[in-house]
């Protein structure tokens, strides 16, 4: 039960992983997007902001598969995935692995949830 309960929190721990760490080593061939899309992935790759977001992404799925650090990075990433939910629905156009990474993150947030009492609770 304990394994089935850390299946989201793995997934989302490896989607960060791989993609965060595709930016820097070029394993998967990722197409240039175009259009708005494109102009927006130009903007933020000229201005090395998306170099900033997938260290982000590749040190937070880390401390996402520690434990001691699992609820705090949770947290950090959740934003990271709603923009990239954003970006997909409202510049692409194109929902896809941003609506996977929301769900994984709002399920490994609830299997914690007794963390975040302290948070939300006076």
């Amino acid at each position: 039960m304990k394994i089935i309960k850390n299946v989201p929190v793995y997934l989302l721990a490896l989607l960060f992983l791989v993609f965060g760490s595709n930016f820097f080593l070029h394993f998967i061939n990722v197409p240039f997007p175009t259009g708005d899309a494109g102009a927006f992935m130009s903007v933020i790759y000229k201005t090395d902001f998306l170099r900033v977001v997938k260290t982000l992404e590749v040190v937070l799925a880390i401390l996402l598969i520690v434990k001691p650090t699992r609820a705090l990075a949770q947290l950090l990433i959740a934003p990271i995935s709603v923009n990239i939910l954003l970006y997909e629905v409202l510049i692409a156009h194109q929902p896809g692995i941003g609506i996977i990474l929301v769900a994984l993150n709002a399920i490994s947030i609830y299997v914690l949830k007794e963390k975040y009492l302290g948070i939300v609770s006076k």
